[in-house]
């Protein structure tokens, strides 16, 4: 199965030949759970439930066991992220407040290891 090539918060990517671009497996599921991190919750008209709302959490105070949580259950939506071993999620902060997870994962459509530095917009 593939999808349209397109990281959050960018433009549509492009092949090399100049038609759009697909994107499929691995970079596939990336792409999925990566959107749904940062998408706010009731964003999604056609799911209001879809999306974790990492995006949204810019400016607030840092709960690293609050947004740990949230995206361990948010990958448990994706068909494509194993449930064994469980998604290792790793949240810190750094000196001028940015907050960065980072996920490590076991990807079903070819089993293998998968790491995801996840950034909400803005910070």
């Amino acid at each position: 199965m593939a999808d349209i090539a397109h990281r959050f918060g960018a433009d549509i990517m492009l092949a090399p030949n100049g038609d759009i671009a697909l994107a499929a497996g691995p970079a596939l599921t990336q792409q999925r759970v990566l959107r749904r991190l940062l998408t706010n919750p009731r964003a999604y008209i056609w799911d209001v439930n879809y999306g974790a709302g990492l995006g949204a959490m810019v400016g607030e105070p840092t709960h690293g066991a609050r947004i740990t949580a949230i995206v361990r259950a948010q990958m448990f939506q994706e068909a494509t992220v194993a449930r064994t071993p469980l998604p290792a999620v790793s949240v810190a902060a750094d000196g001028d407040g940015a907050v960065r997870a980072a996920v490590s994962y076991v990807d079903t459509t070819d089993g293998t290891a998968q790491n995801l530095a996840v950034v909400p917009p803005g910070s």
